[in-house]
């Protein structure tokens, strides 16, 4: 019996490296934590055994979860977006637990040695019913389709998923109860969860806000976490105490908070904890999974990955159509969501703790859901081409759309096409025609597209990404195309293109910062304006203004360093944390290096070092507190602090060198 530091380390060891090999796999970390789960479980290497402490854990987790979802909860996001989520996500929730009940019945009636309560149906119903938020909302993201016509019906779907799943914390352990007075214990548990949340929301509300700006005002950061944690914990407690789960006091919790000028804050300070105990939680469910019984069963359980997956595929499909969307967006609606979700670990996890559901039964549907969610990537990254096989009018929609764009930009001659029509790509447009220069812009939403052109904005709803999009937009007859997303991996796709079909035409491209500005740049790009850096130029640009350095100079400075493509600010230095994001050491960074007596670089010119040939630079010297402007002449001397310029490796080699 391993002892709980042993416990610890065994789960956080094998948390890492499962996250590790499933991120290369370009996967998302869950599966990682589920078939780490798997393999270290009683069931499979036996390395780890159920515990009151795994589940203890487990439980933090979920609670964790649920305040990330509270904190989320937007009354004013959820009202603009009401017919979708309360019409489309309600109705699909509501019929996948019907249809599940309804299926359960049925299977009972005709093999009564698979008996399944309708109490068991409901509480899988449930589960079935969610969707991954993590998986989904992070394709739709890398996709570009977050705006698109299927990606708000996607997220208005998941918005109410989440919401259902309040409800349905309370519903599962009361159909646990004695089925005789079930009426009595639903309504016992309504009127205890009327009386708590009424609670909660009526003093919380008040509250909140006053005791968060108390707490704020001692300027305290050790001191705002652990209140965090007392608030979120707190409510946990007086919820389970009510009898009913942890989990609602931490959804109400995020949810008061939600309302107060501290949400921000509040959701950096508690990722660190969510994410860790929703990653043990992943974990702990993974352990639950027999390998050995559900290979013995294994058409079992393709049976029960196919069904649930097709019939839901089919319900949200049918919905999003019956709520008046083309086949085609209906269909990747329906793609996106038919796998299961983390919330439905959680309501399977809960059921199979009230024991509602069959233990051999439990083991075949989390095999199915996890099999689901390793699927979902590759259906989403396909859906494209599934849609076009299925959808017989989708060939027709997409051909009408793109022949009204040409339609539109078919008088227009040296235009520039602006790649996305948000906040910066109408602020181009502005400038544009203010200097009368004709302009096109490709969009995908719908809404945004339909309020720009009832404003007589030249904009059409369009994939920039997409060759077809970027012929009917007139490619070969403009004077430029303006990337206006900073979205590095979306611009190369459109890069690519244009360098396919008007590769002398000059593209302006947005990014974050200067990390990818040699990649963009290679991809053709004529110019790459990172958003960082020309903050930091308008920063520099003002402060000198202020401390009266005249204007006329202060105007030539940033000049000069936009002339030199930002040479002077490109590279800065960098901490732990931006080696996580650059593992290759590929960006450009600063390196301070102290020579010491022994150094080999003291008493030789920096042109004698070699340095060019390892591809970094001396960009400035420090000595006896003056900076030095550094010149291959320059002799380095003993306590000299150089800066080094260059990627990870190269400032590494160059480091080697000078010492």
């Amino acid at each position: 019996m391993a002892s709980g530091l042993e416990l610890t380390l065994l789960l956080l060891g094998s948390a890492v490296l499962g996250v590790v090999a499933f991120r290369s796999l370009h996967l998302p970390p869950m599966l990682g934590y589920l078939a780490v789960g798997v393999l270290i479980g009683p069931h499979a290497l036996g390395l780890a055994a159920e515990t009151h402490s795994t589940h203890a854990l487990a439980e933090f987790g979920v609670v964790f979860l649920m305040f990330s979802i509270g904190l989320e909860f937007s009354l004013s996001q959820l009202r603009a977006m009401r017919r979708i989520v309360f019409g489309l996500g309600l109705a699909q929730v509501v019929l996948t637990i019907v249809a599940t009940v309804i299926g359960g019945l049925l299977l009972s009636m005709w093999a009564p040695q698979l008996h399944i309560s309708w109490q068991a149906a409901f509480a899988l119903g449930g589960a079935l019913a969610m969707s991954s938020t993590a998986i989904v909302v992070k394709l739709l993201t890398e996709r570009l389709e977050l705006e698109s016509e299927h990606g708000r019906r996607i997220i208005g779907i998941l918005l109410f998923q989440d919401l259902a799943v309040v409800p349905l914390l309370i519903l599962i352990p009361a159909l646990a109860k004695d089925p005789e007075n079930l009426v009595k214990t639903l309504a016992w548990a309504g009127v205890k969860a009327a009386a708590v949340l009424a609670l909660l929301l009526f003093f919380g509300q008040k509250l909140m806000r006053s005791w968060f700006t108390l707490v704020a005002k001692r300027r305290s950061q050790e001191l705002f976490m652990l209140n965090l944690l007392l608030v979120t914990l707190g409510a946990a407690w007086i919820t389970e105490r009510a009898g009913l789960s942890l989990a609602l006091g931490a959804f109400v919790a995020g949810m008061l908070i939600s309302e107060t000028q501290f949400k921000h804050q509040v959701e950096e300070d508690i990722k660190p904890f969510r994410d860790v105990l929703l990653g043990l939680f992943f974990i702990t469910i993974g352990m639950l999974l027999n390998v050995q019984l559900v290979l013995q069963h294994w058409w079992l359980v393709l049976l029960l990955l196919a069904v649930p997956v097709l019939l839901k595929f089919a319900l949200i499909a049918l919905l999003a159509k019956a709520f008046g969307s083309s086949d085609g967006v209906a269909m990747r609606t329906g793609l996106a969501l038919a796998q299961a979700g983390e919330f439905g670990f959680v309501l399977l996890n809960m059921a199979s703790g009230s024991k509602l559901i069959d233990p051999f039964l439990m083991q075949l549907v989390l095999a199915s859901m996890v099999l689901s969610m390793l699927v979902a990537p590759f259906v989403i990254e396909k859906s494209d081409r599934i849609v076009m096989k299925l959808a017989s009018n989708e060939w027709m929609m997409q051909s009408l759309q793109l022949t009204q764009l040409a339609s539109r930009t078919m008088a227009a001659q040296k235009h520039v096409i602006l790649a996305g029509f948000g906040r910066s790509g109408q602020s181009v447009a502005t400038l544009l025609s203010d200097e009368k220069l004709p302009w096109y812009a490709l969009d995908l939403d719908p809404e945004r597209v339909q309020e720009a052109q009832a404003a007589g904005s030249s904009v059409s709803y369009g994939d920039a990404g997409r060759r077809e999009a970027l012929i009917a937009a007139g490619i070969n007859r403009a004077s430029a195309l303006v990337i206006t997303f900073a979205d590095t991996r979306a611009a190369l796709k459109v890069l690519h293109l244009v360098h396919e079909l008007a590769p002398s035409l000059p593209v302006i491209v947005r990014s974050h910062d200067d990390s990818d500005l040699e990649l963009l740049r290679q991809a053709g790009a004529t110019e790459v304006v990172p958003e960082a850096l020309e903050s930091s130029l308008m920063l520099a640009s003002h402060a000198l203004v202020v401390v009266g350095v005249p204007l006329r100079r202060v105007v030539h400075r940033v000049q000069s360093a936009r002339d030199e493509r930002y040479a002077s600010l490109r590279g800065y230095f960098h901490g732990a944390s931006d080696l996580i994001d650059d593992p290759e050491h590929t960006y450009v960074r600063l390196h301070s290096v102290v020579l010491g007596e022994e150094a080999q670089a003291v008493g030789r010119r920096i042109d004698e070092l070699g340095l060019d040939e390892l591809q970094a630079e001396v960009s400035g010297i420090r000595r006896a507190r003056m900076r030095i402007e550094p010149a291959p002449a320059t002799v380095l001397q003993a306590g000299d602090v150089v800066v080094l310029r260059g990627s990870g490796d190269a400032v590494t080699r160059a480091e080697g060198r000078l010492l």
